[in-house]
């Protein structure tokens, strides 16, 4: 079994150059997991860190915003990481997680932007492996494949993993994947990237209330 989905060469999207004059798809949702003990869990009025793994800091950072706004709106009590945890200490587990407990967070929502050119198949057994069954393996190796680069392509495949993890069960309660082509505001798009993952999360209970 491959625990490594992206073996292509993964570079940032944040310093990715489109040059596409074409308009973009519509974000599609390419792939979804729910963990059997989701059911028990909901984040309503839970202290919730929202994560943004990229190496554009600006980018990291506004992603964060939206993110603590659209789970704002739906009862849930987010904050952004780069708030909690300092960035010389974000990237690797064992010195951010002392930062995320001290800050009693119960979950952690991660959204991971890559860019590949092949199409990944994402499996249950590829959620529960230990690449990403538990918040702190998929923290070092989620950040482990954010790479410096630039590239200028015709044709490019955005590809982002959306991670929920509830802390009291170490482990991974949904997630999924959606791929767009050709962004050419990586702002919006982001923006546009939240609202539908957060969407997508309470529809499946995780998220309690409806947008304010």
């Amino acid at each position: 079994m491959d625990r490594h989905p992206f073996r292509a060469p993964l570079i940032a999207l944040a310093i990715v150059a489109l040059t596409v004059a074409t308009i973009p798809a519509a974000i599609t949702f390419s792939s979804t997991f729910k963990s059997m003990d989701a059911g028990r869990v909901s984040f309503a009025g839970k202290k919730v860190a929202a994560v943004v793994m990229s190496a554009d800091e600006g980018l990291r950072v506004a992603g964060e915003e939206s993110l603590v706004r659209e789970l704002g709106k739906r009862a849930v009590q987010a904050v952004a990481s780069y708030r909690i945890v300092p960035k010389e200490e974000l990237r690797r587990p064992e010195t951010a997680r002392p930062w995320f407990e001290k800050a009693n967070v119960d979950g952690l929502m991660i959204i991971r932007p890559l860019v590949n050119d092949t199409r990944q198949t994402y499996t249950p057994a590829m959620w529960v492996s230990s690449n990403y069954g538990t918040p702190w393996n998929y923290y070092g190796y989620g950040w482990s494949a954010v790479l410096v680069g630039a590239s200028s392509q015709i044709e490019t495949t955005v590809v982002v993993e959306t991670t929920v993890y509830s802390l009291p069960l170490n482990q991974l309660v949904w997630a999924t994947v959606t791929e767009t082509r050709n962004p050419k505001n990586l702002q919006a798009f982001i923006e546009e990237l939240v609202k539908e993952s957060v969407k997508a999360m309470q529809k499946q209970g995780l998220a309690k209330g409806q947008p304010r």
